[in-house]
This record gives structure tokens, C-alpha cells and sequence, in this order.
């Protein structure tokens, strides 16, 4: 389980995360992180929350969005809000390392979710651009439906397409928790 302070690396998309408030400390009203963004890099995929507001709040550096067909570059002290189910993503623009402040209302299992991607990228279970590799992506895309999801195809056809890799995944064990023990992962799928 998370908690304030607690400090995720990970390796393959240069986000180092810092819990600042979370889903237990506000009582699942929101989660706060700290992002930090090598000069490099960016955060795989474009993606929707559907049922989660994010909001950014650029400390340091120089950040671009995505936000529907709108592209916004933010610097210091400038806010950019994400409604619930707004098509996103999100990189470091500048040449130095981007300090944002972002919250997530509410909270779901966006801890979880964080956990999960770093773990499996410490393990080397993504490809280049960070996304899980199959097999992870089809227990991942079910486990955190709520927190995120591609813009297309509407989640129902992921679910069909995806429910053969899903029963491999399981069968193969990686639905379970990690050998390693960093991630609470995957499990209830």
C-alpha cells in the first residue's frame, strides 16, 4: 500500500513519482504525486480516466498536453486540467527535468496502478514505450478499467479481444503477485 513519501523510479519512461497524499489519508477523496520527467520523457500512451478528474500544477520545467485535439505547453506555476474522460497524454517539452504536481479526484486505485507500471517495467515486462507487454496489458487494462483506459476501441471490444490473453496471463501465473513482492499486482482480475 502507498504512502506519503514513498518514492517510485521508473527505469524505462523517466518518471520518478513521490507520493504526497494519498487515497487513505484523504479517505479516497484524491491522490496528490509528485512527478518528476527526464528531459526525455513521457508518459506511454494516450489514455482516458473515465471517471477521474487530473489536475497538473507545472513546478519546474516545461510540460506539453495533449487534451483532445488541443495541444498545450505549460511552465511554472501554470495549471492544466484534465476533466473525466478527456482524451490525454502528456510529456516533458523542455531540455531539463519537469517538476509536476498532479491530483487525481477521485483517488481509485491510482497508487496501485503506479505501483504496477514500475514494477513491471523494473522487471522487464514492457516494450520501449513503457506499455505492459501483452499478456500484462490484458490483466492490466481489466484491473484498472476504472483509472484508465485507450481512447479506442470503446472498452467493451478491449474486453472481448483481450479475454484470451487474459486467460493465458492467468495461466501463466501473472495476474499473482510479483516474485520480486514490489507490486500488490494484478490480482482480482
Amino acid at each position: 500500500m502507498a504512502h506519503a513519501g514513498q518514492s517510485l523510479q521508473n527505469p524505462v519512461t523517466g518518471e520518478h513519482i513521490t507520493f504526497l497524499k494519498t487515497s487513505a489519508e484523504t479517505g479516497g477523496e484524491y491522490s496528490e504525486i509528485e512527478l518528476r520527467l527526464a528531459a526525455d520523457g513521457a508518459v506511454p500512451g494516450t489514455h482516458v480516466h473515465p471517471y477521474q478528474e487530473e489536475r497538473f500544477e507545472v513546478v519546474a520545467g516545461t510540460m506539453k498536453f495533449r487534451l483532445g485535439f488541443k495541444k498545450i505547453v505549460a511552465g511554472p506555476g501554470e495549471v492544466v486540467v484534465v476533466p473525466a474522460g478527456a482524451v490525454h497524454n502528456f510529456a516533458n517539452a523542455g531540455d531539463d527535468t519537469a517538476q509536476v504536481i498532479v491530483r487525481m479526484t477521485p483517488a481509485l486505485k491510482m497508487e496501485e496502478l503506479f505501483e504496477t507500471t514500475v514494477a513491471l517495467a523494473k522487471e522487464g515486462r514492457v516494450m520501449k514505450s513503457g506499455m505492459p507487454k501483452p499478456l500484462d496489458l490484458a490483466v492490466f487494462t481489466e484491473r484498472f478499467a476504472d483509472e484508465a483506459r485507450a481512447p479506442f476501441p470503446p472498452y467493451a471490444v478491449v474486453r472481448v479481444l483481450f479475454a484470451p490473453l487474459r486467460w493465458m496471463a492467468r495461466r501463466r501465473g501473472r495476474a499473482e503477485r510479483s516474485a520480486s513482492g514490489l507490486r500488490p499486482v494484478i490480482q482480482g482480475a
